[in-house]
């Protein structure tokens, strides 16, 4: 059975459960993720360590073991541009193809309010999901690096 647990300002993680997640996000998202300190920081932002406009990170568990998290940080820009972006989401590499996914996205969607933007990489396999999900692409994103 799978249970879901969501951290956000009124519920922060400990610093085990933080780490767990950084630990999982930074293994899990393989290729498309970021370092550990990167990830630490937009959990700490959903969870508003520093000032910010908060969000949520949430996990699924199965038998005490993680399967899946996401993270959510809020924009604070809200009708102009998506009210969410979702930073971070990944399911356990060895658990793929069970609908852990589907339920992580899911519940996702319900505990948000407002509309998600996601970065996705053109080849990366879980653009199909998010797509069955009514993620469009209407705009390119283009980015000066400095």
């Amino acid at each position: 059975m799978i249970q879901t647990k969501i951290f956000n300002e009124q519920n922060k993680p400990s610093e085990s459960e933080k780490s767990e997640v950084v630990d999982f996000l930074f293994d899990n998202l393989q290729e498309y993720g970021d370092p550990k300190y990167q990830i630490e920081r937009a959990i700490d932002y959903s969870t508003k360590e520093f000032t910010s406009f908060g969000g949520f990170t949430m996990v699924l568990k199965e038998e005490e073991e993680l399967r899946a998290a996401v993270v959510v940080n809020r924009t604070g820009m809200d009708g102009y541009i998506p009210e969410n972006i979702l930073v971070y989401i990944a399911t356990d590499k060895n658990h793929r193809g069970k609908g852990i996914g589907k339920t992580l996205i899911k519940n996702t969607i319900k505990q948000t309010e407002g509309d998600i933007a996601l970065h996705v990489e053109a080849d990366n396999p879980a653009k199909k999901l998010y797509e069955k999900f009514g993620f469009t692409t209407p705009y390119l994103e283009m980015r000066l690096k400095k």
